[in-house]
């Protein structure tokens, strides 16, 4: 599964984009820096979210948007078609368009 389509499905789940999450966290004080740990607990007793999905999270909390380029455009089951992360919500992802 490409790591869009863990955020994508992290969305279908709880019903919050990617960005929801980095407001919330951020609320929660949680950001650049962070450990994964205190966040993976958050959204494990928030919103009932396994590891693999929490440490997508994780990324995009404490990281931003941007992936490396290792499984840009591969051909493995990660892969991804860009190195930015759509954090708006699926709906409105242009590259889902069409």
């Amino acid at each position: 599964m490409s790591f869009q389509a863990y955020l994508d499905n992290i969305e279908t789940k709880t019903g919050l984009t990617p960005r929801q999450f980095i407001d919330l966290a951020s609320e929660k004080g949680f950001g650049p820096g962070t450990k994964a740990t205190p966040i993976l607990e958050w959204l494990k007793a928030d919103y009932d979210l396994s590891r693999g999905y929490g440490m997508a999270l994780v990324h995009v909390i404490t990281k931003g948007s941007q992936i490396v380029d290792t499984h840009v455009g591969s051909e493995g089951a990660h892969a991804d078609p860009s190195n930015t992360l759509w954090l708006d919500g699926k709906a409105s992802n242009p590259a889902s368009a069409g």
